[in-house]
């Protein structure tokens, strides 16, 4: 009598227009060993076509993952849709999700010193129209853990490039309101520009590479839509 064919089970985490697909936040799926992320893609498609069709870049382990990566049994896996673009107060940068209003002078005090010659801060706010439609709010949700993890390198990667004091990112989460803010990024220097170019780096790689979505509420009956793009890890084609 054969012996059956190995197997692994790995637990796929589903956020955003992933989640809407599949209807859960979390699923267990049973595969063969040596399967690989795009064959677990293919797998869920036979019960949800759907999902084949959304753009979709993928984590293993919070890590930005390739369709061809060969998943091993445990692994947590993420299939990533089009993203929205610590502790302490002496930490030289700390990440924080929250879900309530930006309180944006206290994180400013908190990243200045009097080393610094320039705080520099940028505050994305929900506007009243986007692509030629009407804005009600905007409703964002994360991937917490990898959010952490990819927002921390690329905190490391700022401070490598740019002679920096301290950084705060703070990004809200759920339901925000037109006018108010939904992300700040907060860099102190001892001199501008290198704090200008670090708070624009910030911003911009949170945008593309760190998973956080947002959904649109329009007016008018509009319905909603998550816009974004697919996440460009820097090094990656």
């Amino acid at each position: 009598m054969s012996k059956p064919a190995p197997t692994i089970q790995v637990t796929l985490r589903c956020f955003a227009a992933v989640r809407e697909q599949l209807g859960v936040d979390e699923l267990k799926v049973e595969l063969p060993a040596g399967a690989t992320v795009e064959a677990l893609r293919q797998r869920l498609g036979q019960r949800c076509p759907g999902l084949l069709r959304l753009p979709l870049a993928f984590a293993v382990n919070r890590d930005y993952a390739r369709a061809d990566s060969e998943l091993r049994d445990g692994d947590e896996v993420a299939f990533i849709p089009p993203i929205s673009g610590g502790s302490g107060a002496h930490d030289l940068y700390r990440f924080d999700l929250v879900c309530a209003p930006i309180a944006a002078a206290s994180i400013e005090a908190e990243c200045r010193t009097d080393a610094d010659g320039a705080v520099v801060s940028f505050a994305g706010t929900t506007r009243n129209q986007n692509d030629g439609a009407a804005v009600v709010s905007l409703a964002y949700e994360a991937y917490a853990e990898m959010a952490q993890k990819v927002m921390c390198g690329l905190f490391e990667e700022a401070i490598k490039r740019f002679p920096i004091t301290r950084a705060r990112v703070v990004h809200r989460l759920g339901v925000v309101p037109v006018g108010e803010t939904s992300v700040l990024v907060v860099v102190a220097s001892p001199h501008r520009g290198p704090a200008f170019d670090a708070c624009r780096f910030l911003i911009d790689r949170l945008k593309s590479e760190v998973p956080i979505w947002k959904r649109e509420l329009l007016r008018d009956d509009g319905g909603e839509r998550w816009i974004g793009e697919l996440p460009r890890p820097a090094g990656q084609s």
